[in-house]
């Protein structure tokens, strides 16, 4: 099969203008396509489809999509870059049409950018059948010529990094289990040789002194794991590395202050903290991105049993401050609570945490974009400029001290682990929370609850658990990389 793009003429009359490999093809073909898509009725709108069948031999099927407007830029009202948005939605859709179709292979035009049309045609196929007996046909996606090879690579690389998010956070719990994470995750940076993971047990955890991480673990008959990775990709092994630390319950029922049963089983990617920035360690690995970069997910279940965490427990971090636990469902703060304060033994340039932390985040944004609490300007502009490229948006939020002030109120311990109005800006005293638990001056907490799982609202991205940020993480790694280069 083959994919071509068309752009919407800038009149709503004028004819459409095809991308140089769709006039290519025009040609080869003595005008057909374009007296074709004429005989069809109006010009294609953005994002839809016509599909012929028969005009050449090699391509028995082509997909004409609809690109919209030509040299669309970066949309500032938007926050992210449209031209390549439409690019990733449009190769996506025509990408799904030839899988219908049940043929093989796709060769798909780079449409002016063949990192984004590798992104939508990677990501748009991509789906979770591992467990079922009837699968969708496998389409493999290439480049149609060989202009833009090295583009359309690196996008593929940046998909494949998001997809194994996505296939972390939609595996059953009982598949994807703290070990089975943790070995899934060195198993894909076996051949390395620039990484080494740790993967370590409930013991070296206990004489790590993470007494918040192993009282939300105790309650599940799984162990715990701390997943610890070092990617070497510096010039030099000793330059302080970019940390990036995610939150990985694998399951979180909520423990004693139980979860409704409703929509619980999505709780399995309660890990998408950590599917997602040891996903965009194993990206960085591939691209070689000359920058070190440690990976650190504390990974256990939140369940309810008779060693679980009770409401009104008080148990102590790391860093010796004691945590009132008011709420057993607001656990992934008191893992990263943890992993926070060892993060710093590193001397890091930057930290870095995602977590689908809080509901209150999707109420607060929904999945439009990731909310971004951070301490640093300098940090805040590089994870913005990342996300305009990507499409996977970022927001920024506060980090006031008006927030502070609702978690250290606290009767019995020095923080509780809920705000003291309960509702009121959940997702803000969560953030409030976890800066108790650091000193580095460049940290970023990425609260991705609201962009955990996609409906419809990414047009590349099937109904499913969403695997964002990862791009972005991975992009903002690349920016940073250059960075110290310059």
């Amino acid at each position: 099969g083959l994919v071509l793009g068309i752009y919407s003429s800038e009149k709503d009359e004028g004819a459409a203008q095809f991308t140089s490999a769709g006039d290519a093809f025009d040609r080869l073909v003595s005008g057909k396509l374009r007296e074709l898509l004429s005989l069809c009725g109006p010009p294609l709108k953005k994002g839809k489809t016509r599909i012929f069948h028969g005009l050449h031999q090699d391509f028995p099927s082509v997909v004409v999509v609809g690109l919209g407007k030509k040299n669309a830029g970066v949309n500032d009202q938007e926050n992210w870059n449209e031209g390549k948005e439409n690019i990733r939605a449009a190769v996506a859709v025509g990408c799904r049409q030839i899988q219908d179709l049940e043929i093989p292979c796709v060769e798909v035009d780079p449409c002016g950018d063949a990192q984004a049309a590798a992104e939508g045609a990677v990501l748009g196929l991509h789906e979770y059948n591992e467990l079922k007996q009837k699968k969708k046909p496998v389409v493999t996606p290439q480049l149609h010529g060989s202009a833009e090879s090295e583009a359309w690579q690196k996008g593929v690389t940046y998909a494949e990094g998001q997809n194994l998010a996505r296939y972390l956070m939609e595996a059953p719990a009982n598949y994807i289990t703290p070990i089975k994470f943790a070995e899934h995750i060195e198993q894909k940076l076996r051949s390395f040789s620039n990484v080494k993971v740790h993967i370590r047990p409930e013991s070296w955890i206990a004489t790590q002194e993470m007494g918040a991480f192993l009282s939300v673990a105790k309650g599940s008959a799984e162990p715990p794991i701390f997943l610890e990775i070092h990617y070497l990709g510096g010039a030099n092994t000793d330059d302080s590395p970019l940390v990036f630390v995610g939150k990985g319950v694998t399951f979180d029922s909520g423990g004693i202050s139980l979860k409704p049963s409703s929509g619980m089983d999505a709780m399995r990617a309660d890990m998408g903290g950590a599917a997602t920035v040891c996903s965009a360690i194993v990206t960085a690995a591939a691209l070689n991105l000359p920058l070190n970069i440690i990976g650190l997910a504390p990974l256990c279940e939140n369940m309810p049993s008779g060693k679980a965490n009770k409401p009104g427990d008080v148990v102590r971090a790391k860093n010796g401050k004691t945590i009132q636990v008011d709420n057993t469902d607001a656990e992934g703060r008191l893992l990263l609570a943890d992993a926070l304060c060892y993060a710093h033994n590193f001397k890091p340039r930057a930290i870095v945490n995602a977590a689908t932390l809080t509901g209150a985040m999707d109420v607060a944004l929904g999945s439009a974009a990731t909310g971004v609490f951070t301490n640093s300007s300098w940090l805040w502009t590089h994870l913005y400029e990342a996300s305009v490229l990507t499409g996977d948006r970022v927001w920024r939020m506060p980090l006031f001290e008006h927030y502070t002030k609702q978690v250290t109120d606290c009767p019995l311990a020095d923080l509780s682990n809920i705000g003291k109005y309960s509702r009121a800006g959940g997702a803000c005293t969560a953030a409030a929370f976890l800066k108790e638990f650091v000193t580095a001056s460049h940290w970023a907490h990425l609260d991705i609850a609201g962009v955990m799982s996609n409906k419809d609202e990414v047009p590349y991205l099937r109904k499913g658990m969403a695997g964002r940020p990862t791009r972005t993480l991975v992009e903002f790694a690349a920016r940073l990389s250059q960075d110290s280069h310059n």
